[in-house]
């Protein structure tokens, strides 16, 4: 099946019910996305939004994230999400490749993403499409 990755540019009923099955596959305490809030999340300018379609329903989407800072323009991938009915079909991979296609063209010399160790199958996408693992430390500081 042909995967098509496309940027979102304009938030319609059809993206906000797709984001209302991708986002509890992400995050199960994610709360649900309306067409404003998903709509300023489209919008906001450090962010390119990424859906896959196959057979012409949304499976897949993946946020890149860039912005410029003083060692250069730094470029991140985030949530990166594909639908449990059509996962094994390449959209991960099109997604991840079309967001280093647009990193690299805005001029980001690195894209860094994070990932849960129990998600193995990305895991072996990222590394199989030429992410290396970094010996770091990610902290997090949690408002309550």
């Amino acid at each position: 099946m042909t995967v098509h990755v496309e940027v979102l540019r304009d938030v319609t009923t059809e993206e906000v019910e797709a984001f209302g099955r991708l986002l509890p596959q992400l995050s199960a305490s994610a709360a649900p996305l309306d067409q404003e809030s998903l709509g300023a999340i489209v919008d906001a300018p450090t962010n390119t939004m990424l859906i896959a379609r196959t057979g012409g329903v949304i499976n897949g989407a993946l946020t890149l994230v860039m912005f410029p800072i003083p060692t250069g323009l730094r470029a991140w991938i985030e949530d990166v999400v594909v639908d449990q009915s059509a996962r094994g079909q390449g959209i991960g991979e099109a997604l991840s490749l079309e967001a280093l296609r647009l990193a690299q063209a805005a001029g980001a010399r690195t894209v860094e993403l994070t990932s849960r160790p129990a998600r193995e199958a990305a895991g072996r996408l990222y590394q199989r499409i030429g992410f290396k693992e970094r010996e770091s430390r990610v902290y997090r500081f949690t408002f309550i």
